[in-house]
């Protein structure tokens, strides 16, 4: 399956999300199978992203966006975390601070953005500030509508400098967010991440959904594309963004760099320091 032309968001299309199913999975693939191809891909990755990193010319920013429970960590934890950690790095935005409310909402954002040779990934986004701000009125309507074209401005400014964007939402059903704060609430270790809003958000659902349907249609661009990943099978999100993820890299044309030294010399001075060290033995 070409993952990355069966879930794009074709630019200038106004998506539906009834109309991308959040349960679908390849039937040519199955848990087993799929697990054994991300390990594969997984090295890939990570191979690319030295190979990046060596080259220094340009980055790659990743945008996650879901529901409560929809899988940014799982993604991070079980995809992106093949990558060397020397070079890529992981941005979570909270609740803005009284600092960051008194700037532009996109000023602690292009802070974060990655210098070259890095890949970033914003665990949530930029896109918060056309989601929640627009569910729970936080800002007035006036405000948050023109802020699609001041992200597309944005976005379009990291590409011309030699950032490239993938953005992935992480789309699961209704039923399937219960089932994961149930097994929360079953699980000790993940207990921790239950708050009162996972249940008061949804409420909100249909509102959600609208939104989402507004800032990907609006925001899928070509030089910054949104996928719509059916996320019910973590096993099948986890191939399908690790499999976009390592084509949109290799189609870089990533070039690792000539040395700037004497290969040469340095291997005529590593072949006498063995020699000698030889020599020192007997």
């Amino acid at each position: 399956m070409n993952c990355r032309k069966e879930f794009l968001v074709r630019p200038g299309s106004h998506l539906q999300l009834k109309d991308f199913d959040p349960s679908f999975a390849d039937k040519r693939e199955d848990k087993k199978s799929a697990r054994s191809k991300i390990k594969k891909l997984q090295k890939r990755m990570d191979e690319l992203q030295f190979q990046l990193y060596a080259e220094q010319k340009r980055s790659l920013l990743i945008c996650l966006q879901a529901p409560d429970a929809g899988g940014k960590d799982g993604v991070v934890r079980h995809v992106i975390g093949s990558m060397n950690p020397q070079g890529c790095r992981v941005v979570s935005f909270k609740q803005p601070s009284a600092e960051e409310r008194g700037h532009d909402f996109l000023w602690r954002v292009e802070y974060q953005t990655p210098k070259r040779g890095e890949v970033v990934i914003f665990n949530r986004s930029h896109y918060e500030d056309v989601l929640i701000v627009r569910v729970h009125h936080l800002v007035a309507r006036k405000i948050w509508s023109k802020r699609y074209e001041e992200i597309n401005d944005f976005e379009r400014r990291l590409v011309a400098d030699g950032t490239h964007i993938l953005k992935f939402f992480l789309h699961i059903s209704k039923e399937e967010q219960l089932r994961r704060f149930e097994k929360r609430l079953d699980d000790p270790l993940r207990r921790w991440k239950i708050s009162e809003a996972d249940y008061s958000e949804r409420e909100y659902w249909d509102d959600y959904a609208t939104a989402y349907e507004d800032a990907l249609s609006k925001c899928s661009t070509d030089d910054a594309p949104w996928f719509v990943i059916p996320s019910d099978h973590k096993w099948f999100r986890d191939l399908a963004i690790s499999r976009i993820i390592v084509e949109t890299m290799e189609n870089l044309g990533i070039e690792v760099p000539e040395p700037t030294v004497n290969i040469a010399e340095i291997r005529r001075k590593y072949h006498e320091a063995v020699e000698e060290v030889e020599k020192g033995g007997k």
